[in-house]
């Protein structure tokens, strides 16, 4: 059936009170897309209390989200912009304050074990096929992820069973998350300030740049830019990075410690505004950055490069969970926000900030052919393209840093990580903010 008829059948529910499953959704009366099946009377003072409350960072906690949503819909969204520390503290500990959690893959060995997140049931996502096979299979053009250091989505996607807490090495019919949005992250830098092209990780300790760089204070994420910055050097290997013996957290930690102590960061930035600022006002020049931030510096006229480094890049993946709590008209409520999530628009929004969208093709169909050459393709663009607020980031004949998406996911090297040793590695990263 078309999209719209779904929804009507969603809203009917929603003012009836029934229980809207998947089986009941697949054998509703059909339409065609141009002329969908009409559904009943709907009761809009019954649609609008129904809110579901989302956690979330700021990357994706976007009111241009939030109120398309509610347009498509037809019920209300409340959404927090949390730190990633934050956002995980109150999944594990808070499950009554959301019904949904919009978090990243590194997050889950610490939130599923907390039993707050439930089992989705893969078979009520219409587009679950459609996403990208690095979450479904655990593969990327031939290639098996798990040769990536790290927390690979695919490690973390799968769950034993509908009322499971244990993560499964294959696919079952039970997610932990929905991907939505993923990238391969690098170094953001200023060429304007930096004069010369940035090609190495081993760059971030460079005393050149002595008091104007940046790193993220978020320990597990920090702490891979770190590792990736001290093997480009030399300083020290890992017989995995992504995670981590203890010898080897005090050995990058010291190696950190000696850094900040002669001055190599003007700042350790927690959210993607943070490093806005360090480095649209030039505090900055080099630093860990967020494809967001970067076209965020963009979008102000300022010159910013992504710049694909030679080593390779740190992978991450982010999808929507759900709350144990949810239930009934709540709980179907969820499930269609999570189809909307996969439908195209937002997969095209997001992408328009650098993200890529966890079913690219449901997002082309939202993206003109030159935005899709620009951030899918590496070709260059034929007119300006623009960010999903219609400031321009980049002029015509210009590439996307990095180049296409397979270029750019075919040479990820690690992933966001939660290591085995998460405490002591948290405790000593705590030191280190502190000295």
């Amino acid at each position: 059936m078309g999209k719209f008829s779904r929804r009507q059948v969603l809203r009917t529910s929603l003012a009836a009170g029934a229980f809207l499953t998947a089986t009941r959704c697949a054998s509703a009366p059909k339409g065609t897309p141009d002329n969908p099946a009409p559904g009943p009377q709907v009761n809009t003072n019954q649609i609008k209390d129904v809110t579901l409350r989302l956690i979330g960072t700021g990357v994706s906690q976007i009111n241009d989200i939030r109120d398309k949503a509610q347009e498509d819909l037809g019920f209300k969204f409340d959404m927090r912009a949390l730190s990633t520390e934050e956002n995980n503290q109150i999944a594990i500990t808070q499950p009554d304050q959301y019904d949904i959690f919009d978090g990243e893959y590194f997050s889950l060995p610490l939130v599923v074990p907390s039993g707050n997140l439930q089992p989705i049931d893969i078979k009520r996502i219409a587009n679950y096929d459609k996403i990208v096979s690095f979450f479904r299979t655990g593969e990327f053009k031939g290639m098996p992820v798990e040769k990536s250091q790290g927390t690979a989505p695919f490690k973390v996607q799968y769950l034993t069973g509908p009322d499971s807490k244990e993560f499964s090495p294959t696919p079952t019919d039970y997610a932990t998350l929905i991907p939505f949005q993923y990238n391969a992250d690098t170094l953001g830098y200023r060429p304007d300030l930096v004069g010369r092209k940035i090609e190495t990780w081993g760059e971030l300790f460079n005393p050149e740049f002595k008091g104007k760089t940046a790193i993220l204070d978020i320990p597990q994420i920090g702490i891979m830019d770190a590792a990736m910055v001290s093997e480009a050097l030399g300083l020290m290997t890992f017989g995995d990075k992504g995670n981590m013996t203890k010898a080897e957290i005090d050995q990058i930690i010291e190696i950190l410690k000696e850094q900040k102590a002669n001055g190599q960061f003007r700042a350790f930035w927690k959210t993607f505004d943070e490093s806005v600022n360090l480095m649209s006002s030039g505090e900055v020049v080099l630093q860990s950055m967020w494809s967001p931030a970067v076209t965020a510096v963009q979008a102000q006229g300022i010159e910013c490069i992504y710049a694909p480094l030679k080593e390779g890049y740190r992978g991450w993946g982010g999808g929507i969970g759900l709350s144990k709590n949810l239930e009934g008209i709540q709980l179907d409520a969820a499930y269609e926000y999570m189809n909307w999530m996969l439908d195209g628009w937002v997969g095209a929004f997001l992408g328009r900030q650098g993200y890529y969208s966890a079913a690219p093709e449901t997002a082309r169909k939202f993206m003109s052919a030159d935005e899709w050459g620009f951030w899918y393709e590496g070709k260059a663009a034929t007119e300006p393209i623009v960010d999903p607020f219609g400031k321009t980031l980049a002029k015509a004949g210009a590439k996307r840093d990095g180049g296409s998406f397979e270029e750019r996911f075919g040479n990820i090297v690690c992933w966001n990580s939660t290591m085995k040793e998460n405490t002591y590695l948290v405790q000593k990263w705590n030191e280190l903010i502190a000295s």
